[in-house]
């Protein structure tokens, strides 16, 4: 373990908003030694901006928690804890060590104290802290050789058997190259090639493997991401220039992740591939509408390229979501797919069937015509106005 001060890092530190929250709150709940532990002073070191808030505590975490905010449910059988503040995630947890009864399996833990933690976590670069209170105030905290893999920009692990114990690296293996664009040591590269050709990733549940995809498809850059996780044979590959294009595409309303894991899984039969989500987890919203844009874009993208007006681009698209028409305009309509997110799914009709009812017209199939025809001139762009509909819809019910 490797141990030296830091002070204008800690002094730097300790001026950022969330840190200032942190130390407030070990004040005030007269917890035991706190440290900034993980991504945050990796990417601090580096210069980057860090997204999340990790902290370590030899004492209560919970206590703490509850000093920085409203802690968001109980604590975990791991000592975990998160609570949000001013917009900013915290995850806090007792300082512990980990056993793995088999591959695969959940740890038990065990109170630690920091070096312990730190020999716990999953990559050498990844294996780092700052402490913010106690004895170790000011001190830079690293496993053996962590800040030399940062200072050469590689991942490591830290022992043979990280992937055994805990396949889920693998994914995070892929998801750190991608965003920090760090290699993977060699030593480390046939680590993870025995683990995947000897189904590591099989003794994991369904659940923690989809919980991993959607923070890989939830990454500043996801594609990337996913195009690390194919290059080490973790079996999901990307059209990375299509999904580029499809992400371009999509509005703001859109779900990102969602395009990117209808691309990865792109090619899988319907009912399989509804089946295999069920198993990683997802809800059914997010089921449903990965199903439908990875087996439903290159279609819809082909029944779009044969019409033209609003009308007919409306008709074509139907009930289709958001991403499933962003990938339809990647796999070749752009056109009447942009016109379709742009403008057209926001045009709404300014009548009714009450309204036609009001004029005359009996229930039954007329009022169900008269409110298409007004559709359809809506998107024409020939009734943009409640009267105007309502006298297409008035003809075309007569």
């Amino acid at each position: 373990m490797q141990n030296r001060p830091e002070t204008e890092l800690f002094e730097r530190v300790r001026r950022l908003a969330p840190i200032a929250a942190v130390l407030e709150g070990a004040a005030d709940a007269g917890v035991g030694a706190v440290y900034l532990v993980g991504g945050a002073p990796r990417d601090l070191i580096l210069g980057r901006p860090f997204l999340d808030v990790d902290i370590a505590v030899d004492g209560d975490a919970f206590a703490l928690a509850a000093a920085i905010g409203s802690p968001e449910g109980s604590e975990s059988r791991f000592g975990t804890i998160a609570v949000s503040r001013d917009g900013m995630r915290y995850d806090l947890a007792r300082t512990r060590s980990e056993t793995y009864a088999e591959p695969g399996a959940l740890p038990d833990v065990e109170p630690a104290r920091i070096d312990d933690d730190l020999s716990r976590r999953d990559f050498t670069v990844n294996a780092l802290a700052l402490g913010l209170t106690g004895p170790q105030t000011g001190e830079l905290i690293a496993v053996d050789g962590a800040l030399e893999d940062l200072a050469a920009r590689r991942l490591a692990v830290l022992h043979e058997r990280s992937f055994e114990d805990d396949p889920t690296r693998l994914l995070r293996l892929a998801r750190y190259a991608a965003r920090l664009g760090f290699d993977v040591t060699p030593h480390t590269r046939a680590i993870a090639d025995q683990a995947i050709r000897s189904g590591a990733l099989g003794t994991v549940s369904g659940t923690r493997i989809g919980n991993e995809l959607r923070l890989l498809a939830s990454e500043p850059d996801p594609v990337a991401a996913f195009e690390a996780a194919a290059e080490l044979n973790l079996g999901w590959s990307i059209d990375g220039k299509l999904t580029r294009v499809a992400l371009a595409a999509l509005p703001p309303d859109g779900s990102p992740a969602r395009v990117v894991l209808a691309a990865a899984f792109a090619g899988e039969a319907r009912a399989g591939l509804a089946a295999r989500l069920d198993k990683l987890g997802f809800t059914s919203q997010e089921r449903d509408a990965i199903v439908q844009a990875a087996t439903e874009a290159a279609a819809l993208a082909e029944r779009l390229a044969l019409v033209a007006s609003g009308a007919d681009i409306a008709r074509t698209v139907g009930t289709a979501g958001i991403e499933t028409v962003a990938l339809a305009s990647a796999h070749g309509a752009p056109s009447q797919s942009l016109t379709w997110l742009q403008d057209l799914r926001h045009r709404r009709l300014k009548i009714t069937g009450d309204d036609i009812k009001a004029n005359g017209i009996p229930q039954g199939p007329r009022i169900g015509l008269a409110l298409q025809a007004a559709n359809d001139a809506l998107m024409d762009g020939l009734a943009p106005d409640r009267d105007a509909q309502l006298r297409v819809a008035l003809n075309a019910a007569e």
